[in-house]
């Protein structure tokens, strides 16, 4: 069996996140553990993979619609084993044609999203969350700086249309383009704006960001969340989004497209040595999967 393989029942995708102060993480990775191999009567094992550190949780998982409304409920409950620390949880489920993971992981981090800047709290403070419905026209503003806050090779493959590419290669070389500029947008009087696949990535940077003084706007939901709210998203939005899973991209109405991981990790203008490690670790991946 293949990455491309389709799946032999409805299958769906969530991605969630949120960002709370856990006193145990071990104890709620052992959860989520439990959880995701038995989610329910006669309810398959979900796939995927799940972040859990001190500062909250980042997961996609992939199952049955079943499966995947019983670990959601579990986890954003307002009562039980977490105390209802992850209440008012977003989800983000889209439809699978291939399936998008083999395995599940759940994994103790450090931090959920590796900004590398200690003493970051998003779970107390963060920037200013934009509706999809209000974006376009925030982003069409002169005074507005927009900023793709993902990687370049994720840029590549689609972004919105002036958008920024800080010419990033990890997420924890952000900070030093955001440094870089700061004074600059400051003295002429910019906001800035920024955006990325789920959220999560924004809401730890303009946590950061509020510290130099600097109120960032930031796309609420993130990129999948104003193709699913917006019907006319290719407006602003050039190409496809990437995805973290096997599915590699999906288009403005959230359908898989035919990218290939090849299209992916081979656009780099100098042959980015960094794409072609991306490239060849992704294939041992799917080769694992099969």
């Amino acid at each position: 069996m293949t990455a491309s393989t389709p799946p032999a029942a409805p299958l769906q995708h969530t991605a969630f996140y949120k960002f709370a102060r856990l006193a145990d993480p071990a104890r709620v990775a052992a959860q989520l553990r439990e959880w995701t191999a038995h989610p329910g009567d006669g309810l398959p094992a979900l796939t995927g993979s799940i972040l859990v550190a001190a500062e909250g949780v980042n997961g996609m998982l992939a199952g049955p619609p079943e499966a995947l409304d019983a670990i959601e409920q579990a986890l954003s409950a307002a009562t039980g084993p977490f105390g209802g620390v992850f209440a008012g949880m977003v989800f983000k489920r889209t439809d699978c044609q291939t399936v998008p993971f083999r395995k599940l992981k759940v994994h103790l981090k450090a931090e959920i999203v590796p900004l590398g800047i200690a003493g970051v709290d998003a779970a107390a403070r963060t920037g200013v969350n934009v509706s999809p419905q209000d974006w376009r026209e925030l982003i069409a503003q002169p005074d507005v700086v927009l900023l793709d806050n993902r990687n370049s090779f994720e840029f590549r493959l689609g972004h919105f249309a002036n958008a920024i590419d800080p010419q990033v290669t990890n997420f924890r070389d952000f900070p030093a383009y955001v440094r870089a500029h700061a004074d600059e947008w400051k003295r002429e009087g910019k906001r800035v704006a920024m955006y990325c696949t789920g959220g999560i990535r924004c809401e730890k940077t303009s946590a950061w960001m509020l510290d130099l003084g600097l109120t960032a706007y930031q796309l609420e939901g993130g990129i999948l969340n104003y193709f699913k709210a917006i019907p006319d998203a290719g407006r602003d939005w050039h190409g496809e989004c990437f995805v973290f899973d096997n599915r590699v991209a999906l288009d403005t109405h959230l359908n898989e497209t035919a990218t290939t991981l090849e299209d992916v990790y081979t656009g780099a203008p100098d042959g980015s040595a960094d794409d072609a490690l991306r490239l060849a670790r992704a294939r041992r991946l799917d080769d694992a999967a099969s």
